[in-house]
């Protein structure tokens, strides 16, 4: 059963030692930013007995350990976090730009999305490489980040039977959603070109290349100038 709280904010209780809070069940801008907020509010100030936080479209699904909490008070404390909202201050978007390699080998299903829309590759490699991205959140595998905004001229179903292996630096879209495979993993989403720079980086700090937040643009290079980054 979902809860509503006084500001549309729900609560669903998904297991004995989880709880989704729901920002409504649209992507919008909105919801993105309270979800941002809230994940910031809780870094700064942790609630005793939270393990972990895992943000999704409009959504955020919190872990808590049930002999330190339960459903019931954790719902209390969070209203409160909730309410404050307002006065959390959100830093600047990093912006971000992903050199991608359209078409060929590492674009296959491009000459079909053209098709799809009618269009030529060239106008598919223009319009999707042409708007700013927001990274709503991470999930799926390690380092895959869902980035909305693709333009609605490019809307385009996933793979019918999914790919049983996706080249690790993939760019695909599927639906209303642009995103890169960060690591080899089977996927159904439709391949428009790769990416030379690695997602997932597992030697270092910040293992993902993106975060929640970031601003992307996808910059369109030759295939000479993606082997001579992917040799760098």
């Amino acid at each position: 059963m979902l809860k509503p709280s006084a500001d549309a904010t729900r609560f669903q209780r998904a297991s004995d030692q989880s709880l989704l809070v729901y920002f409504g069940h649209q992507i919008t801008l909105e919801a993105h930013d309270r979800i941002r907020k809230l994940l910031r509010l809780l870094e700064m100030e942790p609630i005793a007995g939270v393990r972990n936080l895992h943000p999704a479209y409009c959504s955020v699904l919190i872990k808590f350990d049930p002999l330190h909490r339960d459903h019931d008070e954790l719902e209390q404390i969070l209203l409160r976090y909730i309410e404050g909202l307002e006065n959390v201050s959100l830093p600047q978007p990093r912006e971000v730009e992903i050199p991608v390699c359209y078409g060929g080998e590492h674009g296959p299903d491009l000459n079909e999305v053209s098709a799809i829309h009618s269009m030529s590759p060239e106008q598919v490699v223009a319009l999707h490489s042409s708007t700013s991205y927001l990274v709503y959140f991470l999930g799926f595998v390690p380092g895959f980040a869902y980035l909305g905004g693709l333009p609605e001229a490019l809307l385009t179903p996933r793979l019918a039977t999914p790919r049983r292996i996706v080249p690790a630096g993939s760019v695909g879209i599927a639906g209303n959603q642009t995103g890169i495979y960060p690591v080899a993993t089977p996927g159904g989403w439709r391949l428009l070109g790769r990416t030379p720079i690695p997602m997932f980086r597992p030697d270092r700090n910040d293992l993902s290349f993106l975060s929640i937040g970031n601003r992307v643009r996808f910059m369109p290079i030759s295939p000479e100038k993606f082997a001579a980054l992917e040799r760098a």
